[in-house]
């Protein structure tokens, strides 16, 4: 008799060992890197599903529900975990540029714009894509999409205020002019990666940088 097609899924499924008392956090931990992968390999977050991210990881797909209600609820910790290491990766530039405030500053700009064109699948989903979920369908609140970002943005307002204190910007304003400069990152990352000639010179981050954040001439 031949296999029906849930049992030759089954069967193509591998199997992954059961955790270990105490050990529920690694699947947890299996099941938002098997997501990641997928949102790397398609580059579309409509291909991650309870069923894919089961199969990929070597589970049944009930298997996740002690870990995550639902969908959105695992897209959520794909972008925690993302904005999570934008932040690891732009206090690694700022460290790297020494201790010049302009320097640092302008290195997480930089790092900023790296991290979107090295991650284009990962940073589009980061800033909404087609994930978000609307409240109230699923177990994602408002409180989780407003803390989403808040650690980067401290970074700039940080960055930003070390450049005032140093006489190396004008702002007067670092909390609104850090928001302001963080938008405008982010469009020029979203132009860079959907125009494929750039009709602007090489030297327009640079520029935009320098007047968003008011730095000074030098």
């Amino acid at each position: 008799m031949k296999e029906t097609s849930a049992a030759a899924s089954a069967a193509s499924r591998p199997t992954r060992a059961r955790n270990r008392r105490g050990e529920g956090g690694r699947l947890r931990d299996d099941i938002v890197g098997a997501a990641t992968e997928l949102l790397d390999e398609t580059g579309d977050e409509r291909a991650i599903t309870l069923r894919s991210v089961a199969r990929r990881v070597g589970i049944a797909a009930p298997s996740i529900y002690p870990h995550f209600p639902d969908q959105p609820a695992i897209m959520l910790a794909v972008v925690q975990g993302e904005f999570a290491a934008l932040s690891d990766a732009l206090r690694a530039c700022a460290e790297a540029a020494g201790d010049a405030p302009r320097d640092r500053l302008t290195a997480i700009c930089e790092g900023y714009l790296r991290y979107a064109r090295e991650h284009p699948g990962r940073y589009r989903t980061m800033f909404g894509g087609l994930w978000m979920p609307t409240l109230g369908d699923s177990s994602v609140t408002e409180a989780d999409l407003a803390g989403l970002g808040t650690d980067t943005l401290h970074l700039l307002i940080g960055a930003l205020g070390d450049c005032v204190a140093a006489g190396q910007s004008t702002s007067t304003d670092p909390e609104g002019d850090a928001i302001a400069l963080w938008l405008g990152l982010h469009g020029l990352a979203h132009q860079r990666a959907v125009t494929r000639v750039h009709p602007w010179p090489a030297d327009t981050g640079d520029r935009m940088i320098a007047a968003l954040a008011h730095l000074t001439a030098g």
